[in-house]
Formats: C-alpha cells, sequence, structure tokens
C-alpha cells in the first residue's frame, strides 16, 4: 500500500524531484500520512577502502585475485587452508563482499593493488 502512495506521489508535480542534498541525489521528496519520505541515490560508500586490510589479508586477496585457490595459497604461503579462510572472512566483512569475484572486484576498483 505504502509502495502503490509512494509511486502516486512521483505523478504528483507537487512532489519535489531532482534536488541535491549533502547525502546526494533526491529522487523522491514527498510527504504521507504526516510521515516524510525521500528516495535518494547516494554514491557507494568509500569507507570500505581496502586501506582497512591487514598486510597479510591484502597478500592472500592478491592470490585470489591471481585465481589461487585456497590450498595453493596455503602452500604458497605455509599456513594453513583454515588460517587462508579466515584471513578471507576477515577481508569479506572488512570491505563488505561476499564472494571472491567482489573481493578481487573491489580491489580493481582502488589504487590498482591487482594487476
Amino acid at each position: 500500500m505504502l509502495l502503490r502512495r509512494l509511486i502516486q506521489a512521483v505523478r504528483e508535480p507537487s512532489s519535489e524531484f531532482s534536488s541535491r542534498t549533502d547525502t546526494g541525489h533526491v529522487l523522491l521528496d514527498t510527504v504521507l500520512d504526516g510521515d516524510r519520505y525521500q528516495l535518494v541515490r547516494r554514491p557507494a560508500d568509500s569507507a570500505a577502502s581496502i586501506d582497512v586490510l591487514t598486510p597479510r589479508e591484502k597478500e592472500i586477496s592478491r592470490m585470489v585475485a591471481l585465481g589461487y585457490p585456497n590450498k595453493t595459497i596455503a602452500a604458497v604461503l605455509e599456513i594453513s587452508a583454515w588460517t587462508v579462510s579466515a584471513h578471507l572472512r576477515h577481508a569479506f566483512a572488512k570491505l563488505g563482499v561476499a564472494s571472491r569475484a567482489a573481493l578481487v572486484a573491489k580491489m580493481m576498483g582502488t589504487d590498482g593493488l591487482v594487476g
């Protein structure tokens, strides 16, 4: 029901469109039943930069980007596969990603650590 009313509000000329705020680009700003609703397009969170990773997490992430499986990474670094997995879990959490592919994409989107 609320979504239907918000869509209707988008079509009404009384709603404000395409304004900018400190938080981003406002696509919709309307009041329904005394509550204010804003639909805002914001840039991706830059706080999740790879600078938050430890040197070991960066090293393992680079090896993931090169396509190495955990067992190979473990053998090369002379640590257990469990430790590799733990470092990757921590890196995933710090960067807000859920897969190896997303980790690599995040690393490639920053200051050229992969390549």
